[in-house]
């Protein structure tokens, strides 16, 4: 299984603030909900690619963005998800 990288924020600014300043430097992110197994807090997440922790880590300290923590999760793929019929 592989892992998705979620990174976590006390408040969806930051969260904005960080995935406008990832595009400026060609680092990928996709806003996301927040897992509840990683946090109950702020409702938004960055999900990041495993390869670019460090870049992102790089562009957070270089621009003093408030974090909680960068985590990771097991990859779930469940084919029944949603289905109704």
């Amino acid at each position: 299984m592989s892992k998705i990288f979620y990174v976590l924020f006390e408040n969806h600014e930051n969260g904005l603030k960080l995935h406008k300043l990832l595009r400026e430097n060609n680092l990928e992110s996709t806003i996301s909900p927040t897992p509840r197994s990683l946090s109950k807090c702020c409702g938004i997440s960055l999900m990041i690619d495993s390869s670019q922790v460090d870049e992102v880590n790089n562009v957070i300290n270089a621009n003093d963005i408030s974090i909680l923590k960068i985590e990771s999760v097991e990859m779930e793929i469940n084919p029944n998800r949603d289905r109704y019929c």
